[in-house]
């Protein structure tokens, strides 16, 4: 696993450990790294950056900061690494279910910066895939209704069986160079109307 990793954000308020982890990064072979260490505008900052990764280093770990950092992590959609010296149940929980891409607790080791970023990456990648995968599941669920409730309005108003009415949605679609789900949309419209 080699992923091309050329610009990383790191949020950490202990100028010390960021430092480190700024340092440590650049010894892994990423040269654009920006050290965020305060919470003012950060989410302007991070897209001004435009980062591949966010590194997010929490010492302890107190709810408010998580939230903002996990409202940081849900807006700017790209793989999230967060450190934690210590978590709760419930906050590890939330942590996972905001998406990001890697929560590691009580673990920051600098010579695994690199592979626990590229796993994130990897991971955030197969989450993407997923959400694409489920909108177009979603389209096409609502193409279908869509195209039902067209072909039944053909069906009564032109007494059409459902293969005609379907094939009427079809031939028309194809000749206005447009989906199924267009012309079905036309058609409904249009019946509203009472056209």
């Amino acid at each position: 696993m080699n992923h091309t990793i050329a610009k990383v954000v790191v949020i950490d308020q202990n100028p010390e450990r960021g430092r480190i982890l700024v340092d440590g990064l650049r010894e892994s072979g990423i040269a654009d790294v920006a050290l965020i260490q305060d919470s003012i505008d950060v989410f302007s900052r991070i897209t001004d950056f435009d980062p591949d990764v966010i590194l997010i280093d929490l010492e302890n770990p107190r709810r408010d900061t998580v939230e903002q950092m996990l409202r940081v992590s849900e807006q700017v959609q790209r793989p999230v690494v967060m450190f934690a010296d210590e978590s709760e149940p419930d906050l590890t929980r939330r942590v996972v279910q905001s998406g990001v891409s890697a929560y590691i607790v009580d673990g920051l080791h600098v010579n695994r910066l690199r592979s626990i970023i590229e796993v994130a990456i990897a991971r955030f990648d197969q989450y993407a895939s997923l959400g694409n995968q489920v909108a177009e599941l979603r389209q096409q669920l609502e193409d279908r209704k869509l195209i039902d409730k067209a072909k039944g309005i053909l069906m009564n108003s032109r007494s059409m069986n459902e293969d005609e009415a379907h094939a009427f949605l079809r031939r028309t679609a194809m000749n206005e160079k447009k989906r199924i789900s267009e012309i079905a949309s036309v058609v409904i419209a249009a019946n509203r109307l009472g056209l």
